[in-house]
């Protein structure tokens, strides 16, 4: 039997992937990119680190980097004199409320200044934009004016209402809902939705990048305020984490080892929400003209 040439053939050899070199840019951008996520991290890690020290250790000079001794006992201490269950429950229910809030508001706001024609659209929004530009410091008081008239002083209300509405988030949101083309609403209307029905099954799924950058910037605005609170709320029962963190600083002596402790203890809920959502963060920033 004539053996063909295919019978001949020699196996072909597995093909192995070139490896990329690295040049001398690419090397300078790694190691840029190294020293910037060391210099954002290294204080995050040194107040982990320094959580688990005692209060001589803290203040020695020059200071040390690991605990010389692990003490857990600055957690339980300041979970006895600290009620962190109750101002954490303050802190939580601020910032989901205040952040389904702005999402629900500012998602509707950008829906009708990207969506709709009408006079003075973008008159609407280039007045939204100013306000970027008025300081907290200059409406700070008239704001607090009407939540004492309103009734909401003194209440997590009057902390949740104000910022519920942010030009940030009507921005964001606006730039994202642009690049959804206007020929699923026209398909959606001829089918027979209504304006609320194309909002709420069309426009937010497909927002959902945009909205999930925006929930990262709300929950961090809203966790992490201490000004605004400090100016509302003058009960106990009713501070967030942030001003029950501010009892431990006295006139004379601050118990650090307690501070760090519960400022632990606080980045805890952050950490884990940023790692649930980081993945939405990219895509979400690029096309939403947050980028730059």
């Amino acid at each position: 039997m004539p053996v063909t040439s295919g019978a001949l053939a020699k196996p072909t050899a597995p093909v192995r992937r070139r490896r990329r070199r690295l040049d001398l840019p690419t090397v300078l951008a790694y190691a840029c990119l190294i020293l910037g996520a060391a210099i954002m991290f290294g204080p995050v890690l040194w107040v982990v680190l320094s959580s688990f020290k005692g209060l001589n250790e803290i203040y020695r000079f020059p200071p040390t980097f690991l605990p010389e001794q692990w003490i857990l006992t600055n957690y339980t201490g300041a979970l006895q004199r600290f009620p962190f269950l109750r101002y954490l429950a303050n802190s939580v229910t601020v910032t989901v409320v205040a952040t389904l809030l702005t999402l629900t508001i500012n998602s509707m706001a950008a829906f009708a200044l990207s969506k709709y024609v009408f006079r003075g659209r973008d008159a609407i929004f280039l007045i939204i934009l100013g306000t970027l530009m008025i300081p907290l410091q200059v409406i700070m008081l008239p704001v607090y004016l009407v939540i004492a008239k309103l009734g909401m002083a003194n209440t997590l209300w009057g902390i949740i209402i104000p910022p519920a509405a942010t030009p940030t988030g009507v921005f964001l949101l606006r730039q994202y809902m642009l690049t959804l083309p206007d020929e699923l609403l026209e398909a959606a209307r001829i089918d027979g939705a209504g304006e609320f029905r194309i909002y709420w099954q069309i426009i937010l799924p497909l927002t959902a990048p945009a909205l999930a950058v925006l929930t990262v910037f709300s929950i961090m605005w809203r966790w992490n305020d201490f000004l605004w609170p400090l100016i509302v709320i003058n009960q106990d029962r009713l501070f967030t984490l942030q001003l029950g963190l501010a009892r431990f600083r006295g006139e004379l002596v601050t118990d650090w080892h307690y501070v760090l402790a519960m400022t632990v203890l606080s980045i805890v809920p952050i950490t884990i929400i940023f790692g649930f959502l980081q993945r939405y963060l990219v895509s979400g920033i690029a096309t939403t003209g947050l980028k730059g």
